[in-house]
């Protein structure tokens, strides 16, 4: 563990207090306008709405606007648009990796079918793009646009490398650079840019949401391998029944010898619901879950230099616990 981050006890409710009337705005945001006053499609709506989880990316925009100076009415909006899309990437995973569970509640491919979850993430999409066009200011949409199309074309890029077992560690961690972090990357650059920081302060910003994204990214795939599904509140071992190469079993396959690497194909090829258990004691041997989360705190460091474009302030040593947090949790 990097010396400079230590763990974080409180939970997210108490660390993000700073902000709980601006969230509480968000939130008064999404329940007003997520209403499409037909009755079909707002029980999906409600269903969705379950998935809220942390709301770390509207959290972390508002934080990097209060660290910057002030919270605005802009900033109240653009989170919950950046919430809307991140909504929809989830419900599309879920289609995408026949997941059934979602924040401990059953996902909406598993309870109305993958046509109506399909549509449902597009609807989220849409809507959000149209909240964001409510602004005026063709920055905000621009950015947006651009951040949406690339967490796209991160996800087909996996996608089309789905079961083929050569996928080099540089190649994965720019499809997770793609498909999480540019989100995040996102929520801190229109939470700076709309409380009139200057161009190099946006991209340390920006910057810190990606490296903080990308160390996101690499703890999900260790949980998908290591958590209990009671925990992490969702189905796990998705990845490897898609097929999906994530960082520690890229870092087994390179390093392994010609027995092992054997082994692994055959675990990786085999049918069944059993990938993780047989998985996991070859990647204890090879150090494969140790270089990954040492391969997570790299990028949750290089997150906090980043930071150091702020002056020290009650939002910035938030910001800076979140780098801890995203890689030491359990869920």
């Amino acid at each position: 563990m990097n010396p400079t981050l230590a763990p974080v006890k409180p939970r997210s409710a108490s660390m993000f207090g700073t902000i709980a009337r601006d969230l509480a705005e968000v939130e008064r945001i999404l329940s007003g306008t997520l209403d499409s006053s037909r009755p079909g499609v707002d029980r999906l709506l409600q269903h969705a709405a379950q998935y809220k989880g942390k709301r770390l990316r509207p959290a972390i925009l508002l934080l990097t606007a209060q660290a910057c100076g002030k919270v605005t009415t802009e900033h109240h909006l653009l989170a919950a648009v950046v919430e809307m899309i991140h909504t929809a990437t989830l419900v599309h995973d879920d289609v995408l990796d026949g997941a059934s569970v979602r924040r401990h509640v059953p996902t909406v491919n598993a309870l109305w079918g993958n046509q109506a979850a399909v549509m449902l993430g597009d609807f989220l999409f849409t809507h959000a793009f149209h909240l964001s066009s409510t602004l005026g200011d063709v920055r905000a949409c621009r950015i947006i646009g651009e951040s949406t199309n690339r967490v796209c074309a991160g996800e087909l890029h996996q996608i089309s490398r789905r079961g083929e077992l050569d996928l080099a560690e540089d190649e994965y961690l720019d499809i997770i650079d793609a498909k999480t972090a540019e989100l995040t990357a996102c929520a801190c650059k229109l939470g700076s840019l709309y409380a009139g920081m200057d161009d190099d302060v946006i991209e340390h910003l920006a910057s810190f949401g990606r490296s903080l994204g990308i160390a996101f990214q690499i703890a999900d795939d260790l949980l998908d391998l290591m958590g209990e599904e009671t925990l992490a509140g969702k189905s796990l071992g998705t990845d490897l029944e898609q097929q999906k190469l994530t960082l520690p079993v890229i870092h087994v396959l390179r390093t392994g010898g010609p027995d092992q690497h054997t082994r692994i194909l055959s675990i990786l090829t085999a049918t069944g619901n059993h990938k993780r258990e047989a998985l996991l004691p070859e990647l204890h041997a090879a150090g494969s879950l140790d270089y990954a989360r040492s391969k997570a705190e790299l990028y949750a460091a290089a997150a906090l230099a980043d930071l150091e474009c702020l002056p020290p302030s009650p939002a910035r040593a938030i910001l800076e616990a979140l780098a801890d947090r995203v890689v030491h949790r359990d869920h």
